[in-house]
């Protein structure tokens, strides 16, 4: 009785121990990542508060043009040689109203809209880039842990390949060379698998980073290797490069820019303001007599250095290379299309030989090692297709995980973000 009861403390014990490690290891879909790294990707943070300063900034401009009012509250003292000193007491209401700028306050808005566009487009790339990376990191600790599996198993298969060279070297039916060589894939293997735990370890690492996790953790990832984004035939990279954010990005800078350089060329206009002031002033607390006033204004500077001159300038020059850099831009963002697309598309064919490989390859290593276990084939000859029948497994594996990343710089190229997944 007592060593039954100790024998279910010793089960409960270990049970409890696999729960405990169950637990703590957390298994993450695609799906779970996205919105994970969508809540805090710093990246996204970083991008998400540029766009709020730029709408701040727009709402700074946008306050130029409606009625400044600010109130007054003086008290003075003073003194004429041979008279006493004097107090006087005033509080006033100001009102202050643009008129007329030359359209530049007018343009200040717009340049600030558009900057508002260019922020907006920016996290939009700055979310496909986001996606980019996040997938890659998935990808590969999804090829971690499935090279660890193939590894494992390609040692046990070593290990059986080594007892059977074993037996007919004892037997006299096989030279040490034999025996040496499976001792060697053997040790090759048990390498592979100590690496491929090591590679898990970083492939964790790189996705904790892109969730925006600030702490490290136990995770591992469940998915497939499925390629769903496949074109028959070339499409329209022109037309796919207009809803690229970059482009859209640099498109917003230039017209930011262009408003900007109408708004510097504004500056030679004078300005022209209503303004209206109502208070009270006395010589004693609370003041009693009534004071009011109204009027327009008009400024215009005459001479300032040759500052308004130099803002022109500069501000052509920004548009100039506004315009470079969009067309540079759109040349570059139909490059990457095409690039991306024609990577996918050999990756997809190198995905379907490398698949085919692995089956002959199996099927060889199935005949023949049957065929040196009754001696019909030398050793030399075995090795070399258990050898073929191991890179084929993991050649079909790199082929795989190539597909997928072909797949996440295609999604790339068009922009694809996580508000998209």
């Amino acid at each position: 009785m007592k060593m039954f009861l100790r024998a279910v403390l010793i089960f409960l014990f270990f049970w409890s121990f696999y729960l405990a490690e169950a637990k703590a290891q957390e298994s993450l879909t695609w799906d779970d990542c996205v919105r994970e790294a969508k809540k805090n990707h710093p990246d996204l943070i970083s991008a998400q508060e540029r766009l709020n300063q730029a709408k701040s900034n727009k709402a700074v401009s946008m306050s130029n043009i409606l009625p400044q009012v600010t109130s007054d509250l003086t008290q003075t003292t003073s003194k004429v040689a041979g008279n006493e000193k004097a107090d006087t007491y005033s509080y006033s209401v100001n009102a202050r109203q643009l008129v007329f700028d030359g359209f530049k306050n007018f343009y200040d808005i717009r340049a600030a809209a558009e900057n508002v566009k260019s922020s907006e487009y920016n996290y939009e790339s700055t979310s496909a880039d986001v996606r980019l990376r996040l997938r890659t990191a998935f990808v590969r600790l999804l090829r971690a842990q499935e090279l660890s599996e193939i590894t494992e198993d390609i040692a046990k298969r070593r290990k059986q390949n080594l007892e059977l060279v074993k037996l007919r070297y004892e037997a006299g039916r096989e030279h040490k060379g034999s025996l040496l060589t499976a001792q060697a894939n053997l040790a090759e293997a048990e390498f592979e698998i100590a690496q491929a735990r090591r590679n898990i370890s970083l492939a964790k690492r790189q996705l904790i980073k892109e969730l925006g996790r600030i702490k490290q953790a136990t995770i591992r990832v469940e998915g497939d290797f499925d390629v769903k984004s496949t074109f028959a035939e070339a499409p329209d990279f022109e037309e796919l490069a207009e809803s690229n954010p970059v482009l859209k990005d640099l498109i917003a800078q230039t017209s930011q820019a262009r408003f900007d350089l109408k708004s510097s060329r504004a500056e030679f206009f004078p300005e022209v303001y209503a303004n209206a002031s109502s208070g009270r002033t006395a010589s004693d607390w609370p003041p009693q007599q009534d004071r009011w006033s109204a009027g327009v204004s008009l400024s215009f500077p005459i001479f300032e250095g040759g500052s308004r001159i130099a803002k022109v300038s500069g501000a052509k020059a920004a548009f100039n290379q506004s315009q470079a850099d969009q067309r540079s831009g759109r040349d570059t963002v139909v490059l990457a299309l095409e690039m991306a697309w024609l990577n996918l598309q050999d990756s997809i064919g190198r995905l379907q030989v490398e698949q085919k490989f692995l089956e002959a390859t199996q099927e060889r290593a199935k005949i023949t090692q049957a065929q040196y276990s009754t001696g019909l084939i030398s050793f030399d000859n075995w090795t070399i297709i258990e050898d073929d029948s191991v890179r084929a497994k993991k050649s079909f594996l790199e082929a795989r995980v190539n597909a997928l990343i072909a797949e996440a710089d295609w999604l790339k190229a068009q922009g694809r973000t996580l508000d998209e997944e």
